[in-house]
């Protein structure tokens, strides 16, 4: 279920701003070292910089890590003030790099419903479907 957030999250330090400001910037998911090349410029110059900003933001709900590109994405939910599901689908175009993140909700009740009839507890779950956006079919 989304939920809007309030308005008690916590300022972002001067690193955490600048790595989400090119993730917001860019259309396509970017590598640590891609950000890192293009906040050069302003002082940046230590790849854990870039590390630490991503795992801050991550923890915030800000972004999202694309696994299977290791690269991050800025969260659809967090541009609009709302928390992102506890599961993040996205679709991922093999020709241009796009990708698209959707949530569907009867497909997180019923993953939830299965995992938890085998006991088991979900801490993240991410979907990826590779395949052609409508712009490169």
């Amino acid at each position: 279920m989304t939920r809007r957030t309030g308005n008690t999250a916590p300022a972002l330090t001067r690193n955490q701003t600048l790595v989400l400001s090119v993730l917001e910037a860019s259309q396509v998911p970017l590598s640590a070292y891609s950000i890192l090349d293009r906040l050069r410029e302003h002082g940046l110059r230590a790849p854990l910089q870039i590390y630490r900003a991503l795992e801050k933001l991550l923890d915030l709900g800000k972004i999202h890590r694309v696994e299977s590109m290791n690269a991050f994405v800025l969260c659809r939910h967090s541009e609009h003030g709302y928390m992102h599901p506890s599961i993040t689908a996205f679709e991922i175009c093999e020709p241009c790099g796009s990708v698209n993140e959707f949530h569907n909700e009867n497909l997180e009740l019923a993953l939830g419903r299965h995992v938890r009839g085998d006991g088991f507890l979900a801490k993240r779950t991410t979907i990826e479907i590779r395949g052609l956006c409508f712009a490169c079919r």
